[in-house]
Formats: structure tokens, sequence, C-alpha cells
């Protein structure tokens, strides 16, 4: 199978990539960097692109609170109009088309079993440009009669992850973490490898999926990985000292605490992949995916 993926230098892509030259398919890469295959900037730019089996549009900007006015801009630039000018570059439909999107399309800090018919309440910049995006596709595919295949996750976990388990796992390895209250809050995950293997062998209802790894951790148990990792022991203050500190992060936006970010740190917010479950046999419950990370 021949298979273009953008985004394939970036944390997520860097195994979606190994997944598939790993099962033996012919993989190219798109995007600014010059060691991607095809070097170009989808959100200036749409080139005219070869026939491909099977597009992965994993590229996307996150990870960061935009401040500005041309900040909030260049999440649509990226995550939107990126998607567009991708998609005017395919002269050659494809039989298939996964695009990333993220559960921050709901819009939700707290929350239990989340489905996909939950309503896309996302007003993040980043939110709301990935719903753009999706609606798009929606229609692109439908005219073209594409597959497509929508895949909704939470926080990724893997070697060297971004945002704010790559925080978490920085903080542990110099040892200056410091545990909030009982951290009892469940998260869902999902792991960067064994949704990179699905994706090789992906078959069922084309359609829109949150993609979650089961059990849902609690984040003492994320904490406590990597201090087994690291050898490190962590230390807890109470959740109400944190409070005091997040509403002079609300004052003050270089503080790096804030009332957003603790409510996302100390809060459980959990989503359904049911869906995915029954449409695609996508499965990870009964394995603890902690202990098996790469």
């Amino acid at each position: 199978m021949k298979v273009l993926l953008s985004g394939g230098t970036g944390f997520f892509g860097g195994f979606i990539h190994r997944a598939f030259q790993d099962a033996g398919h012919q993989i190219q890469t798109i995007g600014r960097s010059k060691i991607n295959d095809i070097s170009c900037d989808l959100s200036l730019e749409s080139p005219e692109l070869p026939a491909y089996d099977l597009i992965i549009h994993a590229a996307g900007k996150a990870h960061m609170i935009p401040k500005m006015a041309d900040e909030e801009q260049e999440f649509s630039d990226v995550n939107f109009q990126g998607t567009v000018n991708l998609v005017k570059g395919l002269v050659h439909r494809p039989k298939t088309f996964i695009f990333i999107s993220t559960v921050a399309v709901y819009g939700l800090d707290t929350g239990l079993e989340i489905d996909e018919s939950s309503p896309l309440n996302g007003d993040s910049p980043y939110a709301k440009s990935k719903i753009a995006a999706e609606k798009f596709l929606q229609c692109w595919a439908k005219e073209n009669n594409i597959d497509l295949y929508i895949f909704r996750l939470p926080l990724i976990f893997g070697e060297d992850a971004p945002g704010n388990l790559g925080k978490m796992e920085n903080a542990i390895k110099k040892g200056y973490y410091i545990r909030i209250g009982n951290s009892d809050a469940e998260k869902s995950v999902v792991s960067a490898q064994d949704a990179a293997v699905f994706f090789t062998n992906l078959k069922g209802i084309p359609g829109v999926y949150n993609l979650v790894s089961k059990p849902n951790p609690k984040l003492s148990e994320i904490e406590e990985y990597y201090a087994k990792k690291y050898s490190k022991k962590i230390f807890s203050i109470p959740l109400g000292f944190f409070s005091i500190l997040a509403k002079l992060g609300d004052l003050f936006p270089m503080f790096p605490l804030n009332t957003y970010s603790l409510d996302k740190l100390t809060k459980s917010l959990t989503f359904s992949s049911k869906k995915a479950n029954s449409d695609l046999n996508w499965n990870t419950d009964g394995s603890n995916f902690l202990n098996n990370v790469n």
C-alpha cells in the first residue's frame, strides 16, 4: 500500500511512520522540514501530489495557549487551511483518508465516558480549527466517495510525549515535580504505539471515532510510571495550596499555573471508545499499556 503521511516528523507521526514501515508499506512524508519526502508548508501552499492509496493527516498545531491574534490565526492556518491545501493537492483521489483530530473539539474539562454524540462545543482556537477541518473533510469525502476516518484522540502516551505529559515527565525526571493532592482524577489517554499499529490494518465502517486506551489510568498511576522509570520519589502538597497559586496565575499570564490548567490536572476527564471497539475492533481492555509503552 502506498501511503502519504503529514506530520511524520512529529511525536505521534513518528510512531505512525515506523509502524507502516515495519508493516512493509511504502510510506512517504510531507511537511515543512526538508527531511520530508515532500517538503512544503501546507498552511501556505498546495503541491500537486502523486497517487496514494491512503492519506494520513497527522500534522497540526497544538500544545500552546495563544496570547495574541496572530497566534490564534496560526491554528487556523495550520490545522484548517493546511487540511484544505492538502486535499487540493490530491489530484488522484485516495481510497482512504485518516484525519487525526482531538477530544478538545468537545470543549470539556471534566466528564466521564464522553462519546462521539457529544456536541462540538470547543471554543479554543485549537478546537475550532480542528472542528472546521473535520467538517470540511466530511463534505469532501462524501462528494468524492472516499472512506474517511476521523480519530479524536485524548492525551497521547509514549516515549518523549509532548504537551502536559511531556512536562510531567521532565519535571519528575529532574526531581522537582509535586503531586497535587491525591492525584486521583482519571484521564483518558491513548498509546501512541497501539494507535499507530492499529492504523496499519484499519478495517471497518468509516466515520468519527474516539480512540482511547483502556482502562483509564488515574493521574497518580501516570505519575508513578514516570517516577519508577527515573527512580524518583514524588512529593505531594494539598490541593488548596495550588488553588491559591492558580488564582495568581489568572492575574499574571507568565505564571506557570492558572485555574484552567489546574482544573485540567485535578478533575476526571474520560472518553468512550465503545464505537471504535464495535465498528473497528479497537480493543485495549485488560492490558496495562503503562507497563508496555515503548
